[in-house]
């Protein structure tokens, strides 16, 4: 945290709950906060004042009449631009959707208002989640708040920024290839992918379908818990959501982790690593240890294959999600002389640069007389992969590597060369062809002062493994090894 107290979920119910504060003043506090912070931070791009208000006198009215408050009631919290919010403004971090307005929430922004959290604005992000650095919204780059000169990390750096600089006390982000890990590896926060299918997609606007997942961002890993509680489960409007039963991750995370094997495989140490993230991980190795757990070396042969088919998988249903902005029904729309022209007009001038260049790879991709060179044989490299993950959990209860090759990078420092900003992503992009969990959780700084992240992935579904030694390393002080 930077400055502003580091309210966490616990502390806020204790406080409304003993009359120390309201939920109302809670909210306006936060908005103080945002006024003061979020001119140089760019994080937030959208506040709800008028919503805000009206769940903290729901959540003040429960007080004053004596009964129980839901589990986030009164928490501030902030959702990444690509999340529907009916009657607020969901941009994508994109000009094509410069003054859309949904006309209803995603399923995970009602989960959280039914829990009573307190909706604050939409943050920032890469447009339409296609990055790494947060420095391809059409609206600005967000800024690192530990480091102002750097980036928070993408897609979703607005709310990993907001989180970090005490602007919200959790975030909604979502995770295609990295995009809540790795902006919570260089804000030093903690930040959970679920499992594909774990939380409802309902309300998302898509990226790349098979890949797109909702997910916390939070101060303690116990918050990211309450949090993910909060969303996850079956949804009706979500045949890709998944009815596996979900836990209680806040009792879960208690369970000791002495004993657990825990596997490290040799492809996520090797060159290209900044030796300052090599040395921290090592010693958050090192500290989980310490706690009782078994190191075991791993071969996941399939690695090296990873950035180069989750790059031909994910822009190719990009390439078809896109397709949708075209000026006819909504967003966006640049008159033209004939409807080709309208459509070449509209998405020339709605559509970033990055945003364009994904959307040709992927359509060539797909294209006649390439679809089996890239696309299908992208997916059959996108099941070996997941098998190396099968194979490795057979023998490990779960997996632990660097989040981020490199700490937080200078704005500016990699946006003339694409491919330099994609390996950012070498490490996350895995878990997520795989469709397993994953949390990053702060571990040390390097010698500059920037958060280094340590990832722990599980086998689908085992959120709860994740979320058990996360806080165990968090509670034995891995933010500080």
């Amino acid at each position: 945290m930077t400055g502003a107290t580091p309210w966490t979920i616990p502390s806020v119910r204790s406080s409304l709950e003993a009359r120390k504060i309201s939920a109302r003043e809670m909210t306006a506090d936060f908005y103080a906060r945002i006024e003061k912070r979020n001119p140089e931070l760019n994080a937030y791009l959208t506040l709800c004042p008028e919503r805000a208000y009206a769940q903290a006198d729901r959540i003040d009215a429960l007080l004053s009449r004596g009964e129980s408050l839901p589990p986030l009631a009164g928490v501030p919290v902030a959702i990444k631009d690509v999340i529907s919010t009916r009657g607020v403004r969901t941009t994508c971090g994109s000009r094509i959707l410069e003054n859309y307005f949904p006309p209803y929430d995603a399923s995970a922004v009602e989960r959280l208002e039914r829990a009573g959290a307190v909706l604050l604005g939409k943050t920032n992000c890469d447009e339409f989640a296609m990055g790494s650095s947060n420095e391809n919204s059409a609206y600005g780059p967000v800024r690192n708040p530990l480091a102002p000169e750097r980036v928070p990390g993408g897609s979703s750096g607005g709310s990993a920024a907001a989180v970090a600089a005490g602007l919200a006390v959790a975030a909604l982000g979502t995770d295609t290839g990295g995009s809540i890990r790795q902006p919570g590896a260089l804000c030093g926060i903690p930040a959970m992918m679920p499992s594909y299918g774990r939380v409802s997609r309902y309300g998302l606007i898509a990226f790349a379908s098979s890949l797109d997942r909702i997910g916390p961002l939070a101060t303690s890993v116990r918050d990211a818990a309450a949090v993910l509680r909060a969303i996850a489960g079956r949804d009706p409007n979500d045949s890709t959501s998944a009815g596996a039963p979900v836990p209680d991750y806040q009792a879960e995370i208690e369970k000791p982790v002495k004993g657990l094997r825990i596997g490290i495989p040799q492809e996520y140490f090797a060159e290209g690593m900044d030796p300052a993230v090599r040395k921290r991980v090592e010693a958050g190795i090192g500290l989980l240890r310490s706690l009782g757990c078994q190191p075991v070396e791993l071969r996941m042969p399939h690695t090296d294959y990873a950035i180069a088919t989750y790059y031909i998988i994910a822009t190719a249903e990009a390439s078809s999600n896109l397709a949708r902005y075209d000026g006819v029904r909504y967003g966006l729309r640049v008159p033209g002389t004939t409807l080709l022209d309208m459509y070449r007009k509209t998405r020339g001038r709605g559509f970033g640069p990055e945003v364009k260049r994904r959307i040709m790879l992927g359509t060539y991709a797909l294209s006649a007389g390439y679809y089996d060179a890239y696309y299908l044989k992208g997916q059959k490299v996108r099941a070996l992969i997941a098998r190396d993950f099968r194979d490795a959990f057979s023998r490990v209860d779960a997996i632990v590597t660097p989040t981020s090759p490199v700490p937080a990078f200078r704005l500016g420092e990699r946006t003339a060369d694409p491919l330099q900003m994609y390996l950012a992503d070498i490490y996350t992009v895995t878990g997520s062809l795989a469709g397993v969990p994953g949390i990053s959780v702060p571990c040390g700084k390097t010698p500059e002062g920037l958060p280094v992240g340590l990832q722990i992935l599980a086998p689908l579904f085992g959120e709860a493994r994740v979320l058990q030694l996360a806080y165990a390393f968090e509670k034995a002080g891995g933010s500080n090894v």
